[in-house]
């Protein structure tokens, strides 16, 4: 990957779940609800797996599950934390926003 696309990959990953995240705690009124739907959206983007292969055969999906973050590249960790990221200042402009006197919905 080059420098480039991996600069690219990151304010992309930051803006979107950012918007997302904002979007989402201004119609929920939860400041930190992307925050804690992100790693399980990560999960989705690394595993291959279906979802009902966890109900299903459970252990040979953890397993796959863990093996594939272990070997994840570091820009792709990179790119994943910086998603991360976003959806945590998202709930912070939201907090100082409601802080501020501003109100959504």
């Amino acid at each position: 990957m080059s420098i480039v696309v991996l600069i690219i990959s990151i304010v992309l990953f930051f803006v979107l779940f950012f918007g997302i995240g904002f979007i989402l705690n201004m119609l929920l009124r939860m400041s930190w609800v992307m925050a804690v739907i992100y790693p399980i959206v990560a999960i989705f983007i690394i595993d291959k797996a279906p979802c009902s292969e966890y109900f299903t055969n459970s252990k040979a999906a953890f397993s796959d599950l863990g093996h594939r973050i272990a070997s994840l590249a570091a820009a792709d960790i990179i790119i994943l934390s910086s998603g991360l990221l976003g959806a945590i200042a998202a709930g912070f402009a939201i907090k100082t926003l409601r802080k501020n006197g501003y109100q959504m919905f």
